[in-house]
């Protein structure tokens, strides 16, 4: 099995990164292939919305960045069939500075991951929303890069910063990475700004952008404190059929063959 793996990444905090890689990640397992999500970010926000307590006494992706502990001694199941997760933990907070020291720091990930390949036909990586070691352990990682965009005004600001950084990545860590797609999340129609930013984003990415646009939507927000992804949650909501959508989008470009959905 040949894995794909994809970065969800953006600089710019409280754009839905976390919300698109746990639902992705899910929607893909729901649909039959065999999906790890690493969780990078110091909140462990992926990891609780799983269902999945991030404790410090479990072994996680700290370990397997700082410890060198073999990745699949820290994968753990989670509560949507087909799905596995590398956890976080507040440990994370300190790894910036612990990698430091670090031998090829950048390709820690990577090369752990390395282990892996074959058991998952996706992996989806959860960046923090900076630019600092864990994020560039993310990209040095990634085939792809997935950039959720929240259509607001400094949403091409922070897009051409990230396109920066993708370049430098492509340069001198990763030089197969590039950008999968754009997906324009929380967003709101009746809102001209919003669809005035939609259309600038379109316009000067075209293709990259996914026809599927996440709307704003509380369930999204409500599920990860009970645990759970809005598809178990409130499976009827506009967040889980926007998600399905984009999730069956996604597949749609990447020439895989059927497999059975899980039940």
């Amino acid at each position: 099995m040949q894995t794909k793996t994809i970065a969800i990444a953006n600089q710019k905090g409280g754009v839905g990164k976390t919300t698109t890689a746990v639902h992705l990640a899910a929607g893909m397992a729901l649909e039959g292939f065999p999906t790890l999500l690493v969780d990078l970010d110091p909140q462990a926000n992926a990891t609780a919305g799983l269902g999945v307590k991030p404790e410090e006494s479990q072994i996680g992706v700290y370990d397997v960045l700082i410890n060198e502990t073999p990745a699949k001694e820290a994968v753990r199941a989670t509560n949507v069939a087909g799905l596995s997760i590398l956890p976080a933990d507040t440990r994370l907070h300190g790894a910036e500075i612990e990698l430091v020291s670090k031998l090829a720091r950048e390709r820690i990930l990577a090369e752990a991951l390395d282990g892996l390949k074959g058991q998952f036909q996706f992996v989806i990586l959860d960046t923090p929303p900076s630019l600092g070691l864990l994020t560039l352990n993310g990209m040095a990682s990634a085939d792809t890069i997935i950039v959720p965009m929240q259509c607001e005004y400094y949403a091409l600001e922070g897009l051409a910063q990230l396109m920066k950084s993708v370049n430098l990545v492509k340069r001198h860590l990763n030089p197969k990475i590039e950008i999968e797609g754009i997906l324009l999340t929380m967003y709101d129609g009746r809102l001209n700004l919003t669809k005035q930013v939609a259309d600038e984003i379109t316009g000067v990415f075209e293709k990259r952008v996914y026809k599927t646009m996440i709307l704003r939507n509380v369930r999204l927000s409500e599920a990860p404190s009970f645990g759970q992804t809005v598809y178990t949650y409130d499976p009827m909501s506009r967040g889980a059929q926007n998600y399905r959508e984009f999730t069956v989008e996604f597949l749609s470009h990447q020439q895989l063959p059927p497999r059975e959905a899980v039940a």
